[in-house]
């Protein structure tokens, strides 16, 4: 196997696409927004980037068949935008990879003749959050106004120490490359998946590029998602037990 393989699944005929990234991260907030604008939309599969620095592992269907590990990137028709949206379960392992792997996702977005790229993720708070913004870096300081008028901030040097993987790289190479780059983090704990940070990514990438999904199955994970965390501050807000409530389980 090579490197790094690219197979091509089909050739579709796009208009202006954006390359849109959400591969797993803080609180899996790209991951999600990307997953659901494939599984919402009128979706189809262009391509599989598979790679060497990807884990040594495969996935197995529901008919048992077996695949390599592997990013996607799918065409997306929209009423506005059309899109290309690169979903996985998986990122590089190692820092070389992480570079050649995303250099594969731009070359893709080339193929397209794409100028737009949008990276998604979630920046870590720490602590729960109840009202979610959305946090922005972006290749060219020209590029804020338009995001800053869809609800996008900016805040220096945040978030601290830059943004590691593919997110951070597809805005620092694709700027290098040409390309208008941009990086929108919703704000999340950190500790748990997170569907409402993903609802706010979500609604600026919809104004931003002109399109709307159905986001009913997104507040219906966030809702499930609600009650664990209100289990998990019952938990901790508790009494705590004396000497007398000890109890062994066996």
């Amino acid at each position: 196997m090579d490197e790094i393989s690219t197979e091509w699944v089909a050739e579709p005929e796009l208009d202006d696409p954006a390359f849109v990234e959400g591969l797993p991260g803080v609180g899996h907030v790209g991951k999600l927004v990307a997953e659901h604008v494939v599984e919402e939309a009128d979706s189809q599969l262009v391509c599989r980037v598979h790679s060497e620095h990807f884990p040594p592992q495969v996935t197995v269907d529901d008919d048992s068949v077996a695949e390599l590990a592997a990013a996607e990137i799918h065409a997306v028709e929209t009423e506005g935008r059309d899109l290309l949206v690169l979903t996985g379960n998986h990122q590089a392992q190692d820092n070389v990879g992480h570079y050649r792997v995303t250099d594969a996702f731009l070359d893709v977005a080339e193929t397209f003749d794409t100028t737009d790229v949008f990276a998604l993720g979630g920046v870590p708070t720490g602590e729960l959050v109840e009202e979610h913004d959305v946090v922005g870096s972006v290749s060219d300081a020209d590029l804020k106004e338009e995001l800053a008028e869809a609800g996008v901030e900016f805040r220096s040097e945040e978030p601290a120490g830059g943004i590691v993987g593919s997110s951070g790289l597809l805005v620092g190479l694709g700027g290098k490359r040409g390309f208008d780059a941009v990086c929108l983090m919703g704000e999340t704990s950190g500790y748990l998946v997170d569907p409402k940070a993903a609802k706010v990514v979500l609604a600026v990438l919809e104004e931003l590029l002109g399109f709307d999904v159905d986001e009913e199955a997104l507040d219906d994970r966030a809702d499930e998602m609600e009650e664990v965390v209100s289990r998990l501050q019952d938990m901790e807000d508790g009494p705590s037990p004396g000497d007398e409530d000890l109890r062994y389980i066996g």
